[in-house]
């Protein structure tokens, strides 16, 4: 999984921090694989710090603050406001990234990739995220290849767990 940099997945059993110097402690238990989010070893942020809720509401990536932190589910989720915060603490499953945040162009090819949070697109109801400008541009004008990303993305969550 070289691709995935300084990410982690959030899918092993155990303790978040257990294993992991740096980590906030007291992380929650990790959750099954499932949709779990990417997040940096370093800070344990998920998506850089940049506030999920915002791309919805404001259409645009903005940095969010330490003041509107929430961990959910083993990562550590920075928001603008409060009000921002508990819209993700009530239904985090329609603001948080599809793919578990990786790059969705390079899912489509069966690759996990870290992104940039700043290269995103919302496709019908969903969130995506990109490495590069160029990936988001060939994503977003291929249906052929969201579709494939969906296909490559069960197959490629299924091997985090193993």
């Amino acid at each position: 999984m070289a691709a995935l940099g300084v990410a982690a997945i959030i899918a092993l059993a155990g303790p978040a921090s257990a294993n992991m110097p740096g980590l906030p402690s007291g992380l929650p238990e990790l959750p099954s694989l499932g949709e779990a989010m990417q997040r940096d070893v370093h800070s344990g942020l998920a998506l850089s710090g940049y506030d999920p809720v915002a791309y919805r509401l404001g259409k645009q990536a903005v940095a969010g603050l330490p003041d509107y932190e929430l961990v959910h589910e083993g990562a550590v989720w920075r928001f603008v406001s409060a009000a921002n915060r508990e819209a993700f603490r009530d239904a985090p499953d329609i603001y948080a990234p599809a793919f578990a945040g990786f790059d969705a162009a390079a899912v489509a090819q069966g690759r996990a990739v870290e992104t940039d949070p700043r290269h995103f697109a919302i496709v019908g109801s969903r969130l995506f995220l990109f490495r590069t400008p160029e990936s988001r541009r060939s994503f977003i004008a291929d249906a052929q290849l969201r579709k494939t990303a969906e296909t490559r993305w069960q197959e490629l969550s299924e091997s985090f767990g193993r």
